[in-house]
């Protein structure tokens, strides 16, 4: 996945949430853990839409972070299908933030995480057709 100087986000709005200070670093930074785990939250609910059910994440293909986050900034993860396989499904997630005060949002990170359809037991499972 190469950084692109986009203007505006690829994909759906999945996921929106304010960076806390709790959420920093030492510099007063948001951790690179945090902003991951919201992207993976706004990949496993378009993938639970797809496969109509339960999903895990089995990887992160590529995680890029473009620029720092700060306390106080909202924090928009937009996803979009980039495959869907027999059972698995790669999804593009990007990260806007609009700091405080501002009215320009900028992109911080992108990614691309591979999930994959589960049954009740934890099995991987076919992705339903037609999707």
């Amino acid at each position: 996945m190469k950084a692109s100087s986009s203007s505006a986000p690829n994909g759906e709005l999945a996921l929106r949430v304010i960076a806390l200070d709790k959420d920093t670093n030492s510099n007063g930074d948001i951790y690179a853990g945090w902003l991951m785990s919201q992207m993976d939250l706004a990949a496993a609910s378009m993938a639970g839409r797809i496969a109509k059910g339960r999903t895990a994440t089995v990887s992160v293909k590529q995680l890029d972070f473009l620029s720092p986050v700060r306390i106080g900034a909202e924090v928009s993860c937009y996803a979009r299908m980039v495959n869907i396989g027999t059972s698995s499904m790669h999804i593009e997630v990007e990260v806007w933030t609009r700091d405080n005060h501002q009215n320009t949002p900028r992109k911080v990170t992108e990614g691309v995480f591979v999930l994959v359809a589960i049954d009740d037991s934890g099995r991987i499972r076919a992705v339903p057709a037609g999707e």
